[in-house]
């Protein structure tokens, strides 16, 4: 039985590892935390409608009801001349047959950016952007900043989705406490138009969603840095808060800088279709999906979780193709689109993009629910418990 290595325990990850274990590989699964995290709903952990342990699945169990190895630990190096991969407990797995990287993206860096906390970033990041806001209602008034940064060497590393969800969830909740006339809600973001991503029709939606819950604007101005009072712009310009939650785009992974491993302008791993990469111009063992890999596509491509997870499904297929000498290898590339049901509390709108067309249907009240149980789908069906459906 062939091995493979996969390295990362996220969406990419995990979807590699129980896709390559269903085909019979010997897999091993190296994730950096002991639990899965359900990030596209930790957006209720911020106001208490879902607790922190609700986001997180057990990778324990997960590797019971899959069959695949599993190893906690951190990747720090990686050998690809000698098929190596160094963590830092000082263990090295070497020789296997096949490696998926899956470990994700690091964040851009911004200037004074640890005076923000991020909906996408450290797991446990999701309680102490509760905390703030609970200290604030306690406070009863406030100025709330929201906002997500770009990359301008590769705007697929976007994910400003969140962002907008915790806002106007956190607008949600002020609301039913009686006390959102209190607090000065306001989404800043470096792009002229943030969420054009998502088509016209949808940005109009937006406009008119900010000026309905009396939401303030502050586009088109690149961050200059981040005070513990506020957001100051290229023009020294301030948007004075007392709490910001900010998502930083995605930015190439330490770890790939240093490997040998070509990535394109912003550091992501340049695949193929396929999800292959090459070393010295030459295939090598190696594929990379999810965040980790630099997506090609039109200029709205967007990183999300169900197309890391249709890149780890067809990394499983393809490498099946290559030990049984066929070539019916599947690609990434036609699945790339947008989709999301964007949460706001107490309804939601569901947003769809592909080559052909852009929509955001809204959907309230059913929207909420809908995605809560999109939620209790997920964790159902990864465990076991509950058939998958095709294409969720």
């Amino acid at each position: 039985m062939k091995k493979v290595l996969v390295i990362g325990g996220g969406f990419a990850g995990l979807e590699s590892a129980i896709y390559l274990r269903k085909i019979k590989y010997d897999v091993t699964l190296v994730s950096d935390r002991d639990y899965f995290y359900i990030y596209p709903t930790s957006i209720w952990v911020t106001t208490r409608e879902k607790e922190f342990e609700d986001m997180c699945i057990d990778l324990k169990k997960l590797q019971a009801v899959h069959g695949f190895g599993l190893v906690i630990d951190k990747l720090v190096n990686i050998d690809v001349k000698n098929n190596s991969y160094s963590f830092e407990s000082g263990i090295t797995l070497k020789d296997y047959d096949y490696v998926v990287l899956a470990m994700g993206a690091s964040k851009m860096n911004h200037n004074g950016v640890d005076n923000t906390l991020s909906i996408c970033g450290a797991p446990k990041d999701s309680i102490k952007i509760r905390d703030e806001i609970d200290a604030l209602i306690v406070k009863g008034s406030g100025k709330i900043a929201f906002g997500f940064g770009g990359n301008p060497k590769d705007m697929s590393a976007i994910r400003g989705g969140p962002a907008f969800e915790v806002l106007f969830n956190v607008h949600n909740l002020l609301k039913k406490k009686g006390i959102r006339d209190n607090f000065e809600l306001t989404f800043f973001a470096p792009m002229a138009e943030p969420g054009k991503k998502m088509g016209e029709k949808a940005l109009k939606m937006m406009a008119f969603f900010f000026e309905k819950l009396d939401i303030k604007q502050r586009f088109g101005k690149k961050i200059k840095s981040f005070e513990k009072d506020g957001v100051v712009f290229e023009d020294d310009s301030k948007l004075d808060s007392d709490f910001i939650m900010f998502i930083p785009a995605g930015n190439g992974h330490e770890i790939i800088k240093n490997s040998g491993i070509k990535t394109n302008e912003a550091g992501f791993i340049v695949i193929d279709d396929f999800c292959r990469v090459s070393i010295d111009g030459a295939e090598s063992n190696i594929y990379a999906v999810g965040d980790i890999a630099a997506l090609d596509g039109p200029e709205w491509r967007a990183k999300q979780g169900h197309i890391a997870e249709v890149m780890a499904r067809n990394v499983a297929h393809n490498i099946e193709q290559k030990d049984k000498g066929l070539n019916n290898l599947k690609g990434y590339q036609e699945h790339i689109n947008i989709l999301c049901v964007m949460d706001t509390g107490n309804g939601a709108s569901f947003v769809y993009r592909d080559h052909e067309k852009a929509k955001m249907i809204p959907m309230p009240v059913v929207g909420h629910w809908l995605k809560k149980g999109w939620g209790t789908y997920f964790r159902l069906s990864k465990l076991g418990k509950i058939p998958r459906i095709p294409g969720m």
